[in-house]
């Protein structure tokens, strides 16, 4: 079963989809699924992922959501307290709307360095996180998107339009914000034993060397996919992924 809603709070709106079997209101174990930069809650493989969920943990939840100026959002300038905010929502709604007792967070590339940014900045509250391709360098990866006179724009206090499926704007203030939430200087340790990251060998948008040393640093669980690119679009190492982490969350404390 799945249902589309929106989560309201403080003038935000933030797009959702639950994924459920039965009629269940509440769920004790619910996965948080965040998508990458320039994509969206309503890919395939996060459709994918749920549908093998349920068939591990019947009586589990999936949410899924849209960042700020993502998929069906409103917003239309990408800031990064706002997807502080929109996360902040979400663990909330898991927990005081589905009563979730355990919650475990599967996030993707961006959605990745913003879930590394939240645990450090705001608090963990995830029994355990599944990381694949995560932009650990996300200052670094962002400048991919801009050429020298965009930069140029950037720093006279002009606003960029970047983006994939759907442009949003961008301004200074974001490459300010992203350099001073560089993760690396975060430790993680106390966390390390519950996370894991998966990287594919053929990616060549955000290097698996970051994502070593970022797992070898905190002494976090780290497997290198090999020939799997950025998004994973080998379905064979998709499903392995996937496989990977549904088990890794299968072991979580107390379950």
């Amino acid at each position: 079963m799945e249902k589309d809603f929106s989560i309201n709070e403080e003038g935000y709106s933030v797009r959702c989809r639950l994924f459920h079997q039965g009629h269940a209101r509440t769920f004790k174990r619910v996965v948080i699924c965040t998508h990458g930069f320039g994509s969206n809650k309503d890919k395939p493989n996060i459709t994918r992922f749920s549908e093998k969920e349920f068939a591990k943990y019947k009586n589990d939840a999936v949410l899924a959501f849209d960042w700020p100026c993502h998929g069906q959002d409103a917003r239309k300038k990408l800031e990064l307290d706002e997807c502080m905010k929109y996360l902040t929502f979400v663990v909330n709604y898991c927990k005081n709307e589905l009563k979730a007792e355990k919650l475990f967070i599967y996030s993707v590339s961006f959605g990745g360095y913003l879930t590394l940014k939240y645990m450090a900045e705001i608090g963990n509250p995830f029994t355990r996180v599944a990381l694949r391709c995560p932009g650990i360098q996300m200052y670094k990866l962002m400048l991919n998107n801009f050429d020298e006179e965009d930069l140029k724009k950037l720093s006279k206090g002009k606003e960029i339009s970047i983006g994939f499926d759907r442009k949003m704007k961008v301004d200074q203030k974001l490459l300010d914000d992203l350099k001073k939430s560089d993760i690396t200087k975060y430790e993680y340790f106390d966390w390390a034993d519950d996370m894991l990251i998966l990287h594919g060998t053929e990616d060549t948008m955000a290097p698996i060397e970051d994502s070593r040393e970022f797992a070898e640093n905190n002494v976090i669980e780290f497997i290198p996919v090999e020939g799997a690119d950025h998004p994973f679009q080998d379905q064979k190492l998709m499903d392995y992924a996937i496989h990977t982490i549904i088990s890794f969350f299968s072991d979580g404390p107390g379950v």
